[in-house]
């Protein structure tokens, strides 16, 4: 293999590497094959075109091209021209995919299902930077700045993924790069010839190149070690520096905790983006499936996390420190032990299609017991995983508290302490005065601030006029819930960040629950939660009893007893024979938002952590077989046309390029030059004549061709020096042969009408000898095996008689 092709193998080789840190956000992982095979292709075509050989920007733009048709044949066959050519249509079905991938990627989760955008984004995304790496290292041979598109592949990968094998993909990124590296020294000291510098070698012996000595080797092994040292750079320094936090091995669970147990902080992360695609989608899918004894469930929600931060903008979890998870958890901040509770149990379980990295569960809880790395969050009562783990597919067991105050409890709250007073009544700036307006309007008369909260939730849910609406428009922050008190149209989203909002500026400690609604009761006693369960709460803190739910959102979920004249209580039973409550019976009114607002989508403002369903928009794909039989032939129908070219380009390449410098060297070196001629005068309508000199051949080729002085002194000297060569007792080499036949090209081309010179570039007549090598060595071959069997057929005919013989 010449150095050139190690170098493609290994550019192609690095890009695949780099491209393995993609493998993580998507699943399944069958487009990670389909781009192997395209790049494959991709890089064959770049070895062929550097073989004719083309100029290089020729090349990459023929890379190009079959990049763009292989691509028509994998994503856009039916709108292509005879199903392959790419046209107007081809380009607009590409925005489309895109712009549906771009859209899937800010709706799902890590893993997201392999969408067909998705599938283009990765599958084009990775043969763009292959085209570019090879590009750069091979075809620019400068396979330094090539570690750019590579390290932009890594880190868009490294950015978006929650996998905590990151380390793996960054050592395979950085290895594919370094080998990239050792290539290129490899293939650039082979063209040296002699290694300079190093220890002095042995008298009397000659180098060959890449010598065993220290002395040899000396820039491979400095390579090796710039690489190392580099790579030792980027582990080491970010650990040094505090506002990095790990260095580049670091897992992505650094958003979740050092995971070393008793300490790690956990990411002001918003998690209103999943439930976007909670909301939207077309079918009720079941995320999570449970068990529990409580004997009624309609109050049993099933809570994910609280947003705890109103920054103007939308409501988001705060940066908290996170722990190793207790057993059992603490008791829950402000809770008095004269406050009624019943201890119940929940065997819960998700589907393999639910991944989340908060774990739902009822609030509050006492006691998990889960396998996998989860951490424990003490401010938020809640379980967050740990550098890449997730619900999908957990089984887990939650005991949890059925906190039940009497109204007279929290009426006679006192004042909860001051700093957690100061941290969750903070309002933006920017918060619109009509926000506390309406708030004071609609508590006016209230004696404390269970009333005023009381009072907030019959507003939204029953006396204010709101209306339940998925399809409102009524966008995020804060001037967007001025625009919902305005409008009176919303859904769980804006009732609960308007009332947990408002419920702040009375000076109420208010935050934001978001989850998922008791669900529904099947026939074998457990509760289905779907997808369209997802849902979002304020909770609001009073002392003695606790952060408290609140329902002002109509038509969903359940108004707390707490918040009624009377309240029944609540006790526990078996576990195996729930009794549910009528509310949890599946009903006609919609059981979560049917929908998101687009302009929340677009800035993030619909409510959280909910469901992220790995749902794809097909069976993953075209089949490999299919892939890659189009691939073949998208690349066949294309190069039929080109082969005549191809050819031509590269026999004149072989003829003209340089050569050993013996005397046979030189002979041949000048007849294929002649031969280079001739051929280039038969492209152009003069046939060659095999009987004539070829003094007398360049005379006729002057002649027929009406070549000028230059041209036809370049034949006249081209035509001595074969003469000279055939003839001479030692022939010697003629300088300047490849620039008189570019002359002698030149003047042919020059002679003629532009028809006739694309016939002569794009069909040439000389392309027939390669009918004739064909021809040749077919012959050759039936002659070889003819005699071949008529050999074998006549010994073994003389031994029939001797056997027969002998037997007899």
């Amino acid at each position: 293999m010449s150095g050139r092709a190690r170098l493609a193998v290994c550019a192609t080789a690095a890009t695949l590497m780099a491209s393995g840190a993609l493998l993580p956000l998507v699943d399944p992982a069958t487009w990670f094959l389909q781009a192997v095979i395209l790049l494959v292709l991709q890089s064959g075509v770049g070895a062929l075109a550097r073989r004719m050989p083309l100029a290089r920007p020729l090349t990459v733009a023929v890379q190009a091209l079959v990049t763009l048709l292989l691509l028509t044949l994998s994503f856009a066959r039916e709108q292509a021209i005879a199903g392959l050519l790419p046209g107007p249509e081809v380009f607009r079905r590409f925005g489309v995919l895109l712009e549906a991938g771009a859209d899937d990627v800010g709706r799902f989760a890590i893993p997201a299902p392999l969408s067909d955008g998705i599938r283009l984004m990765l599958v084009g995304g990775v043969l763009v930077i292959g085209l570019a790496v090879d590009a750069l290292a091979v075809t620019f041979r400068t396979a330094a700045p090539a570690g750019l598109p590579l390290l932009a592949l890594y880190s868009v990968a490294a950015g978006l993924s929650g996998d905590g094998a990151g380390w793996l993909w960054f050592l395979l990124a950085a290895a594919g790069y370094l080998l990239l590296l050792l290539a290129e020294g490899r293939e650039r000291l082979s063209q040296w010839g002699r290694v300079f510098g190093g220890a002095a070698r042995a008298p009397g012996r000659v180098s060959g190149g890449l010598e065993s000595n220290s002395g040899a080797i000396a820039p491979v092994r400095t390579g090796r070690r710039i690489g190392a040292l580099a790579l030792g750079i980027a582990l080491v320094v970010p650990l040094a520096l505090p506002a990095l936090d790990g260095g580049l091995l670091d897992g992505p669970g650094g958003a979740g905790g050092d995971g070393s147990g008793g300490g790690g902080t956990i990411s002001a992360i918003n998690p209103l983006v999943a439930l976007q695609d909670s909301l939207n989608q077309p079918e009720d899918r079941e995320v999570i499936s449970y068990r529990t004894n409580a004997e009624q469930t309609d109050a049993l929600y099933l809570r994910i996390v609280s947003l705890d931060q109103f920054d103007g903008t939308t409501w988001k979890t705060t940066v908290r420190r996170i722990e190793d998870v207790p057993s059992p958890l603490p008791s829950p901040q402000g809770l008095r032990p004269d406050v009624r509770r019943t201890e119940i149990q929940t065997n819960i379980s998700a589907a393999d299609s639910y991944a989340q990295n908060w774990l739902p569960m009822p609030f509050p809880a006492s006691q998990v017991k889960i396998g996998g790395r989860w951490r424990y969050e003490p401010v938020g009562r809640a379980l967050v995983g740990d550098r890449g783990q997730t619900t999908r597919g957990a089984q887990y067991q939650v005991k949890s508290l059925v906190v039940e105050p009497t109204a007279e409890q929290l009426a006679d709250a006192p004042e909860p302490p001051d700093d957690l007073r100061r941290e969750f009544t903070k309002v933006p700036d920017a918060l619109p005065g009509v926000v506390e307006e309406t708030a004071r309007r609609v508590t006016k008369g209230a004696a404390n601030p269970y009333e005023q909260a009381v009072k907030l939730q019959d507003y939204f849910a029953s006396d204010g006029g709101f209306t339940y609406n998925t399809q409102v428009r009524a966008g995020s922050g804060p001037a967007a819930i001025g625009r919902f008190l305005e409008q009176k149209e919303g859904f769980c989203v804006h009732f609960s960040f308007a009332m947990a909002s408002m419920a702040r500026t009375l000076g109420i400690p208010a935050r934001v629950a978001v989850g998922f609604t008791p669900g529904s009761a099947q026939a074998d006693g457990t509760m289905s939660v779907g997808l369209r369960d997802a849902h979002a709460w304020p909770e609001l803190y009073f002392e003695g009893v606790g952060w408290t739910r609140f329902e002002p959102t109509p038509n969903r979920g359940t108004v707390p007893e707490y918040t009624r004249p009377d309240t029944p209580s609540d006790g526990a039973s078996d576990p195996d024979s729930p009794e549910p409550a009528k509310s949890s019976e599946p009903s006609t009114s919609p059981s979560a938002s049917d929908d998101c607002p687009l302009d929340l989508q677009k800035q993030g403002g619909c409510t959280s952590a909910a469901p992220q369903v790995a749902t794809g928009s097909g069976s993953g794909g075209p089949p490999v077989g299919m892939i890659v039989g189009g691939s073949l032939a998208a690349l066949l129908v294309l190069a039929l046309p080109l082969l005549p070219v191809l050819w031509r380009t590269r026999v004149r390449a072989v003829r003209l390029g340089s050569g050993g410098r013996t005397e046979a060297d030189a002979a041949a070196r000048t007849l294929a030059a002649w031969l280079e001629v001739t051929d280039t005068a038969w492209d152009h309508g003069i046939e060659p004549d095999e009987s004539q000199t070829p003094r007398k051949a360049a005379a006729r080729i002057v002649r027929v061709g009406e070549l000028t002085a230059g041209p036809a002194e370049s034949v006249h000297r081209l035509a001595a020096a074969v003469e000279q060569v055939l003839y001479a007792p030692r022939p010697q080499p003629a300088a300047g042969l490849a620039d008189d036949v570019a002359r002698v090209r030149d003047g042919l081309r020059a002679a003629v009408g532009r028809p006739a010179r694309l016939r002569a570039t794009l069909a040439p007549r000389s392309a027939a000898r390669v009918v004739w090598a064909v021809s040749d060595r077919w012959a050759a071959f039936r002659t070889r095996w003819s005699e071949r069997i008529v050999k074998r057929w006549t010994a073994l005919t003389r031994k029939l008689p001797r056997r027969t013989a002998q037997e007899g």
